[in-house]
């Protein structure tokens, strides 16, 4: 696969995420104790991808980003665990670990140019 249509699939990929998650990036707005929460997540994803991910810099942050959502994904699929996505700002309150990761990932992919590394985002 070339690199701007993996480029383009990662987007795609988020942009699903984004929708499925939104509520939660509305949330984060109305309540300041999960924005900081999910900044945190933010900072944890970002120094993985930046630094535990070996030829990270070459890879577009976008498409790092869409690889750990899908394994966060993959790692609940696995265990036969279904995420039901809160639709209100208290859900998002007491959401679990796995949704405020999957929600940070949203939030760092809305700040980052497809073709820029993750580094960006420092």
């Amino acid at each position: 696969m070339g690199v701007r249509r993996l480029e383009r699939s990662a987007r795609r990929a988020l942009d699903g995420l984004n929708q499925q998650l939104a509520a939660g990036l509305l949330a984060t707005a109305a309540a300041p104790a999960l924005a900081a929460v999910v900044d945190q997540h933010a900072a944890a994803v970002r120094d993985i991808l930046t630094v535990g991910v070996e030829s990270g810099a070459a890879v577009a942050g976008i498409v790092l980003l869409a690889g750990y959502a899908q394994g966060v994904q993959d790692h609940l699929r696995d265990r036969g665990i279904q995420l039901a996505v809160p639709t209100d700002t208290a859900g998002w309150l007491t959401a679990s670990w796995f949704h405020v990761r999957l929600l940070a990932v949203c939030a760092l992919a809305k700040n980052l140019h497809h073709s820029r590394p993750v580094t960006d985002l420092a």
